[in-house]
């Protein structure tokens, strides 16, 4: 298995010989405006640039969307990428706007599918915390991969740390977990996806697993850097578990 982190929660999982690309965000530096209602109005989306060319993003077998904001699936990826290739999605709504987009292999991930020998469970999450802001950001979903020749690998994706992620690892018990570490903010209603403390909720309730912090440092909105969840492992001694990987940085177990 190799994990590679692009940018935001784009990332490649290279798994039993096939390559997933999970929430393209394949846009140029400043494309976007900033995402309303939220800090650092004066800064474009994406906030930085690619680290390797889109061609090498989109050479994979199959992408999985976790769910549609601009930040997992933007206007660039749907422009760029084949509209024949395999495209996972949470839900039919979901599906039916992809196929609308012009892709023609669109499925509808499940508890139980099946890719090429590799099974792909749609896993819980909540957008944030709080009804309103629930209601606001939709729903989302991770995916749990599992295969005879590989570790277990658990990619969250848009949630926080509530009782639906404990859950997953206790029905699943994966040995490596991915999560979107930003602590992106809406101000008003507060994170929308894990911070310190949800990592370290993760941390200890997974002991043996090792965990990687994707989803910094790419939009306007982030709220926890690398920098400072460093400090935070170090301080909680966490750090031999936990990885932080910078743009283009790729890890093998």
């Amino acid at each position: 298995m190799q994990i590679k982190q692009i940018r935001n929660a784009t990332i490649i999982v290279e798994y039993a010989d096939k390559k997933f690309l999970i929430d393209p965000m394949l846009a140029e530096k400043g494309t976007y405006p900033a995402f309303p209602n939220t800090i650092r109005q004066d800064q474009r989306n994406p906030i930085v640039n690619l680290p390797i060319s889109v061609e090498q993003i989109i050479n994979v077998d199959a992408v999985i969307l976790t769910h549609l904001h601009l930040d997992h699936f933007d206007e660039a990826a749907q422009k760029i990428l084949p509209k024949d290739i395999k495209m996972y999605v949470q839900n039919e709504e979901e599906a039916k706007e992809v196929r609308n987009i012009g892709f023609q292999d669109v499925e509808v991930l499940q508890e139980d599918t099946v890719f090429k020998g590799i099974q792909l469970a749609k896993t819980k999450g909540e957008h944030g915390r709080g009804e309103e802001l629930l209601k606001l950001m939709g729903e989302v979903c991770g995916v749990v991969f599992k295969h005879s020749s590989e570790k277990t690998l658990y990619v969250a994706g848009d949630t926080v740390w509530y009782e639906g992620v404990q859950e997953e690892l206790d029905t699943h018990t994966p040995d490596i977990i991915v999560v979107n570490g930003g602590d992106n903010q809406v101000p008003e209603f507060g994170s929308l996806i894990m911070g310190k403390e949800d990592i370290y909720e993760v941390y200890k309730a997974a002991p043996d697993a090792k965990i990687i912090v994707v989803h910094m440092e790419a939009v306007n909105h982030w709220g926890l850097s690398r920098e400072e969840l460093k400090d935070s492992m170090k301080e909680k001694e966490m750090d031999s578990r936990v990885l932080v990987p910078d743009d283009g940085e790729s890890y093998t177990f």
